[in-house]
């Protein structure tokens, strides 16, 4: 679950700042050529992009609303961008990626779930939802570089989905890397290999939403299949992106045994930060509780018993929950607040008290 879009916003200076408001002036629609597209069948187009594989005839939009089939072409809508915002990268949340660095926001309209407590409804509902008008306009890419750049920032896609911005992302990765500015996607994963092939180059880290372990929970709280996130977790990590994970823990959804399943499932592809969310009111659920803390400290001791080194809580847990600890000397090698990273304890991503190496991408 992607953090939610607050009128706060860290300033260049820092400071927090009410004036600093991340959405953009609306714009109008605005379609430009999608990849994936199969435009081989004479009235349709399908899109290869999410497992859905929508099968499009003339004038029809996928079940996502930002793609489409114009005259027998592919078409995306999310060359625009709806959001930008400066914050922490801890924040998205990314622990063991360049700790302390600030994180360049975008977000374009659109997603491929239907979370019913979605805290960014009126941007990821865009089409579904008759409240959710059109936001965006098109990306101005040199500009969104040459900012981050200034900042020495990261670029990250979040807030939506931006598994349906694989245009946007490729062509902005164009530009940053030269610069030296690393993308950064918060995602659900659901999307086909081939479209984890084709835009795992372009991207340093992902950290993608693992909402459940049990097939129907998964349909029942996004609509989808869980077997392409699962997927998806694999390909990114042994594609070489740098990968975390975050799985909401849902008062009365997510039991005992289904967190440990899902702690089990990553430990056995590496030593992948799991990061456990907090629900909240929100959307569809305003009726829901928080989740109680002390099952998220459970969560956590699950985590560890399955053989995770790096399970965060950011709230509700305290200092405790944020920090990264040596699973060698137990040394605390990153302390944070909510906001960043305030001490890195870290030589060349080794343990400044016992030298052992501690998985990431520090620099």
């Amino acid at each position: 679950m992607n953090s939610p879009i607050h009128p706060l916003a860290i300033s260049t200076a820092g400071s927090l700042s009410r004036a600093a408001d991340p959405r953009l002036p609306d714009g109008e629609l605005s379609w430009g050529p999608a990849v994936l597209m199969d435009e081989s069948r004479p009235g349709h187009v399908r899109c290869g992009l999410c497992p859905y594989r929508c099968d499009l005839p003339e004038g029809r939009v996928g079940s996502c609303h930002v793609r489409r089939n114009s005259a027998g072409i592919g078409q995306t809508a999310t060359r625009n961008i709806a959001v930008k915002h400066l914050d922490g990268v801890e924040r998205k949340p990314f622990y063991h990626f360049r700790p302390g660095v600030k994180a360049l926001t975008i977000a374009s309209p659109g997603c491929t779930f239907r979370c019913s407590y979605c805290i960014n409804h009126r941007l990821s509902q865009y089409g579904r939802d008759e409240d959710v008008p059109w936001r965006g306009r098109p990306a101005n890419l040199d500009a969104l570089v040459e900012e981050a750049a200034k900042e020495q920032a990261v670029l990250c896609l979040s807030y939506s989905e931006p598994g349906l911005a694989p245009e946007l992302t490729m062509a902005l990765s164009e530009r940053a890397r030269p610069r030296g500015v690393p993308l950064l996607w918060k995602t659900n994963g659901f999307l086909t290999p081939q479209a984890v092939e084709l835009v795992a180059p372009s991207l340093a880290a992902v950290n993608i939403d693992l909402k459940a372990a049990n097939e129907d929970v998964h349909r029942r709280l996004t609509g989808a299949p869980l077997a392409p996130v699962l997927e998806a977790i694999r390909s990114f990590y042994y594609a070489g992106v740098w990968v975390e994970v975050s799985t909401p823990v849902a008062p009365g959804v997510d039991d005992l045994a289904s967190l440990r399943t899902i702690a089990r499932h990553l430990a056995q592809i590496g030593q992948i930060p799991w990061h456990l969310i907090r629900m909240s009111p929100a959307y569809r659920q305003t009726e829901v509780p928080p989740t109680p803390v002390e099952v998220l400290a459970r969560a956590v001791r699950i985590g560890y018993d399955e053989g995770l080194h790096y399970v965060y809580v950011e709230r509700a847990l305290g200092d405790e929950g944020r920090s990264t600890r040596c699973p060698e000397c137990a040394t605390t090698v990153i302390d944070r607040d909510v906001w960043s990273a305030r001490r890195v304890s870290l030589r060349e991503g080794r343990c400044l008290d016992c030298s052992s190496p501690i998985p990431g991408r520090w620099t």
